[in-house]
């Protein structure tokens, strides 16, 4: 007997309808709330709406405090609370309007936004006239200086570069245009040659059978957002295979923690709200910068649809709660897509941290730096853990995560060493993932409590801060905050 399956219709034509007939409206609201920006969105939803709009407030480093997330019956209100990386306002004029410009851009399908604003758009390193070069493989000490290294050896001008490490795997993503010709490396016979060159400088350290990655790829008229690609470069590496371990509570439903205990853990839970037909997913972490971003990345390209959601944080602790359904309709009922979810929710949060010692370079651009730089942290017994390179106008401007490959402290005298070889200007930060110390984190008089997790799977007998008491009453409330604005 064939069992027929219904899916929800969907009319592109229609749905552009409905965007000219209501098109998005941003209000951006500095009177209501003392200590930040309230950033407000009414509009029609599409899948991915959501993360578009964090990804355009992350990439202008500004900080998410707290956000309450409503799209339920093809209609979203979303609202952010957000500050500039110093914990103040946002007053100025042209960054306000490219805000209101950049979102309603990103609701449209649209990437043409005039940059208003004077400064640079993060992340600097993005470009879409350039040849990517993409590449997986096992981490170890010096792999970024051997692929610099070729590349410079090759005429590879590098314009942008951005790597992470994580679970003992490595991803990056390099931007690159050839030396001679100032544009990307479009001949066939030099693209198969370079991307020869650079697998076999990820396979030297390989064994037989270990999963590595190198693919070259063209322009293209739209590519995936840079940080977004590399959480799908490492999920697609499966570093999120030991992020946890998995347990229940006495409800059945599914508990995550770290295997080392402590504080500092990442918390994922898991419970399916049947009345509603939800799973609700509540994610507990050290908060940082661009956490709602790692997050929202990984529920969109798992296909899971975020139907509302509350996010707040309380002395450094970020709290997520998320109500979601699959794009096809299904919650998470089984072990295995829990379980999934679990890890992959684990990994996007960790990927981005890193404790090693921060080191800001600003020089004059040439071709050959980054294999120089790298060149030079190598030979002083330091390995990168985290990478984000780009140019702007005749200057380099990198951050590098760097630890001493023997597990000691960076001492003074490899630091001067590192300074006097690199020239420009280079700036020591001693940690890398805490929010600047000026950085409000108490976001309102009264803290939510934290539901958590024992060692051994049962949940304390805490008042829990939870979405549902706050969506299914307040919901009028939220709605009416939206002011008439224009479009």
């Amino acid at each position: 007997m064939e069992i027929a399956v219904y899916k929800p219709y969907g009319d592109h034509e229609f749905q552009s309808l409905i965007e000219r007939i209501h098109p998005p409206r941003v209000c951006i609201d500095n009177d209501t709330c003392r200590n930040c920006t309230i950033v407000k969105v009414d509009s029609a939803n599409k899948h991915g709406i959501l993360l578009e709009m964090v990804q355009v407030l992350t990439d202008l480093d500004l900080l998410i405090l707290r956000s309450y997330i409503c799209s339920d019956g093809g209609w979203l209100m979303d609202v952010f609370h957000v500050t500039d990386q110093l914990g103040n306002k946002i007053t100025d004029e042209s960054l306000i309007h490219y805000i209101e410009q950049a979102i309603c851009a990103s609701r449209r399908g649209s990437r043409e936004v005039q940059t208003c604003v004077g400064r640079n758009v993060r992340p600097r390193h993005v470009t879409m006239e350039h040849t990517a070069m993409e590449m997986t493989a096992t981490d170890r000490p010096g792999l970024m200086s051997e692929i610099s290294a070729v590349l410079a050896e090759l005429g590879c001008h590098v314009s942008g570069a951005v790597a992470w490490t994580h679970n003992k795997r490595a991803a990056c993503i390099v931007y690159m245009e050839d030396d001679l010709k100032h544009g990307p490396i479009m001949d066939p016979y030099r693209v198969a040659q370079i991307q020869a060159q650079l697998e076999n400088v990820v396979e030297a350290h390989h064994y037989e059978g270990e999963r590595r990655t190198v693919r070259l790829a063209a322009p293209a008229a739209s590519q995936t957002h840079t940080e977004r690609r590399l959480h799908q470069l490492m999920a697609a590496d499966r570093d999120y295979e030991q992020c946890c371990s998995c347990g229940y509570d006495s409800s059945g439903d599914d508990v995550a923690h770290r295997q080392k205990k402590g504080s500092n853990s990442t918390e994922v839970k898991i419970e399916n709200c049947k009345e509603k037909g939800y799973s609700i997913v509540t994610v507990r972490s050290m908060d940082r910068p661009k956490l709602l971003f790692d997050t929202i990345c990984t529920l969109t390209d798992l296909q899971y649809v975020v139907f509302h959601a509350s996010i707040s944080s309380f002395e450094s602790i970020a709290i997520q709660e998320y109500y979601v359904r699959h794009k096809n309709g299904w919650t998470l009922d089984s072990e295995s897509e829990r379980r999934r979810m679990i890890q992959n929710l684990m990994a996007a949060t960790e990927r981005r941290v890193s404790h090693e010692l921060r080191l800001d370079v600003t020089t004059q651009n040439r071709v050959g730096l980054l294999a120089d730089v790298t060149r030079v942290f190598r030979e002083n017994g330091l390995s990168i853990s985290r990478t984000e390179v780009g140019v702007q106008g005749e200057q380099a401007v990198g951050t590098f995560y760097v630890k001493d490959t023997s597990g000691q402290a960076v001492t003074s005298e490899t630091l001067e060493i590192v300074r006097r070889e690199i020239g420009g200007t280079v700036l020591v930060a001693n940690k890398s993932s805490e929010r600047p110390s000026s950085q409000p984190t108490n976001l309102s008089n009264t803290s939510p409590s934290i539901s958590t997790s024992s060692s051994n799977g049962k949940q304390d007998n805490k008042p829990g801060f939870s979405l549902g008491s706050m969506f299914w009453s307040q919901l009028e409330w939220l709605s009416s905050n939206f002011r008439p604005i224009k479009s």
